[in-house]
Order: C-alpha cells, then structure tokens, then sequence
C-alpha cells in the first residue's frame, strides 16, 4: 500500500523542482512504533492485538494523523495513511508533519467497556511517543469523539497536567472545537466552489454553470451527508446518492434532507424521495458532472474506471481511485480532484482545536467555517496556478506543491550544495 502511495508522488518531482537530498527523505518514514497489546475480554478470555503509530515525517512541524480501529490495520496500512497525510498538511499549508497509527481490530465486537479500555491501553503503549508538540492523534474509521476523550483522559492521567492539544476530534466539553463533524464535507464544497467560481471566469474546465451542474455522491455517510447539505443549501443539484445498502437517482435531484430523515430511521434506500434504484456500482457510471467518492478506498479501479462519464472526481475519501484507475480517468480527460487537497477540511478543523487548545480559546462556528473557507479556497487557488502554469493533474500539481514546501523547509537546514561550499 505504502509502494502504491509513493507512486502517486514520481511525475511530481520534476515539477517540484526539489534536490535528491528531499527526495530521499521522503521514502521512507521517521518512525514507526509496533506493539503487541495483550487484553483481556469481557468474558475472561486473553488476546494479543497489534496497534501501531507511525510519523512519516515532521520536516514541517508534529505529526498529525488519526488513530484507525479496524481488523486490516498494519504496518503497511498505517504508513501510507501517514504518508498520505504528510502531502495534506503541506499542501493546504498547515504547520505539521503525517502521521496515522491504529489498532487490528473489529470495534463492533466489543463492548462499551472493551472499547474504553483498549482505547486507555493504546495511549498507554504510546504515551512518550505522542505529545501536543511531537504527534497529534485524531479520530479515524472506526474511533470517534468519545474515543478521543477516553485517550484524553488517560494522557492526562500518566503525564499530568491539562495537555488538552495532545488530541483533536475530542468531545466539545472536554475542548474539542464545534465544526468537527461536519469539516471534511463543508471543505470539499469549499474546494469545488472554487473551481466552479473559476469555471465561470474561464471555463478552464469543460462544466455547466453553478446552477446546471450535477451531482452524484457515492457514500451517504457523515462526509457524504455534509457535503451533500452544503450543495443543497447553495441550490447546487445532487441528483444521486448511495450508502452500503445502494441508493437513488433522479435527475431532477434529490431532497438531501428527505434522505437523511428517511436513512436515519432505517437503512434501507427508501430514502422518500422518487428515483430509480441504483448499486454502488452504477453510481460510477451514471452520466453526471461530478461524482464524490465518499466512503471507502479503491472504488475506482482499472476495472470499472472507463465506465466513469462524470467530467469530474472529486475524491472525499481516503484513496478512492487506485493508480490504474487514475491513468484510465486521466486519458479520458476526466478532472480528478485528489484526495490530499479535496477531503483536507478535516485536518484544517483539527489544527484549529490544537491553536483553540494551546491558547486557551473557544472558536465560534461562524470562525471555524470562515477559516476553513479562506484555507481551502487559498489552497485550491495555489494548486489550479500550478495545474495551468505546467498542464498537469490536479493530483501531480497538489503533489508538487506540497513537495515545494517540504523540500524548501529541508533547504533552509542545508544541503549537499550548500556544505561543499
């Protein structure tokens, strides 16, 4: 998974235009920290789990990734989490290095009090190597704000102390920040927003205006639903939307709101609105303007990519478009938004908690949406410069734009060509 990820990174070098010194640094992480857990169950019973933390690298400041509970976590995994986080926060310009870790396990076979537990065990293995200035856990599938607050909790009880910016995505109460939930969702409308104010100026890319355009979301989940509220309020069309379970399409558009009444009292895709019933798999080729993986990895793949008719991916998960996938989308002329610039508001938000948390504010969710919409859009416009100036991918433009950062924080420190001097 590792190998795959770095591939993302060889046509961006070159318009990076960074030394070997950089380049090297970068293929391989920091540290990576295994331990074997052993817990004893509810029942009595004894098992041994693998959990993991990794920091890629902190060429910009502490590493900053979440912590993923989930039966395929591994090293592998983890380190192309962590790498993956590393290009996001250098490219919307936040001041922190990659970082994810995670536990092998199924969280929904365990009990409230199992999952306090192993939540307690894990920030106890890794206690001297997270800090507020060294590594930042967050939530990621699997954990959520409770979990955070759990991890909290104990943090504080083995290092003392009020250490509230060890983690974000915590509880509001315990000094998690308003906005969390919703972040990841309202900052991939403030990226698409952005292209479409460009569309309208220039037309760079070949998309209906504002109020033609169509959506299709794949992943009604709480990045989904977000997204899918914020075009609904800003009377931008989603005309499909699919969960687990399939989902609807209608092309005169769906009522976001109906949906997620209907999906909050059952889980099928009766979802009251009219539309014909759809797969996850027709989602992906239904003739629309934009489709946003919402969910899980690999949805796009050399399988099914051709099949693709949107003009546009903007990818709100995590790695929905494998390499092979991503080469058929590029032929076609497809637009891929990637994931690192598309789905960062998340990342954004947390570093907002950690600055509310290290000075002892409270931000409003009126500041929070504000300053995420000036990041990502100030973000998104440094990409589209790169894109047009080189006539690259989005994907290799955001690659090598957060490169750029890397390398040139590396530079400042001295380099081959600055020591023979």
């Amino acid at each position: 998974m590792l190998d795959a990820a770095k591939k993302q990174l060889d046509s961006a070098f070159k318009y990076a235009n960074i030394d070997d010194e950089s380049r090297a640094r970068l293929q391989n992480p920091q540290k990576t920290l295994t331990v074997s857990m052993p817990f004893r169950h509810d029942d009595g019973t004894l098992a041994t789990y693998k959990a993991y933390r990794c920091q890629y690298d902190s060429t910009l400041g502490p590493a900053k990734g979440g912590i993923r509970y989930h039966p395929d976590v591994d090293q592998d995994h983890v380190e192309a989490l962590a790498f993956w986080m590393t290009f996001k926060c250098a490219a919307v310009k936040l001041p922190f290095g990659g970082a994810k870790g995670g536990i092998a396990i199924d969280p929904n076979k365990l009990s409230h009090r199992e999952l306090e537990r192993i939540s307690k065990d894990y920030i106890s293995a890794f206690a001297d190597f997270i800090g507020p200035d060294t590594d930042i856990p967050a939530p990621d599938l699997g954990t959520n704000d409770r979990v955070m607050g759990w991890m909290y909790s104990q943090y504080r009880q083995i290092k003392g102390g009020n250490p509230r910016a060890i983690i974000t995505g915590k509880p509001v109460s315990l000094g998690g920040i308003i906005g969390r939930t919703s972040a990841t969702g309202y900052g991939g409308f403030y990226v698409l927003r952005t292209l479409l104010n460009h569309w309208k100026e220039g037309s760079i890319f070949n998309l209906p205006s504002k109020e033609e355009i169509k959506i299709a979301i794949q992943g009604f989940g709480n990045v989904g639903y977000w997204f899918a509220e914020k075009c609904a309020v800003n009377n931008i069309k989603v005309v499909a939307l699919t969960n687990k379970n399939g989902g609807l399409y209608n092309p005169n558009g769906l009522d976001v709101l109906k949906c997620k009444e209907a999906l909050d009292k059952s889980n099928e895709t009766d979802w009251g609105n009219g539309g014909e019933r759809i797969t996850n798999e027709d989602i992906i080729g239904l003739e629309t303007d934009v489709l946003v993986p919402a969910a899980i990895e690999n949805v796009i793949t050399a399988k099914n990519a051709n099949n693709v008719k949107a003009k546009m991916v903007l990818e709100l998960a995590n790695g929905p478009t494998t390499n092979e996938g991503d080469e058929i989308l590029n032929d076609k002329q497809i637009i891929v938004v990637p994931d690192i610039l598309a789905n960062a508001g998340g990342v954004t938000v947390s570093y907002f908690e950690w600055l509310q948390n290290r000075h002892a504010e409270e931000w409003g969710l009126e500041r929070v949406n504000q300053e995420l919409n000036a990041k990502l859009q100030y973000a998104t416009e440094k990409v589209l410069a790169r894109h047009l100036e080189h006539k690259i991918s989005l994907r290799t433009a955001t690659y090598a734009l957060a490169l750029k950062r890397i390398a040139d924080a590396n530079e400042c420190l001295g380099n081959k060509t600055y020591f023979q001097t």
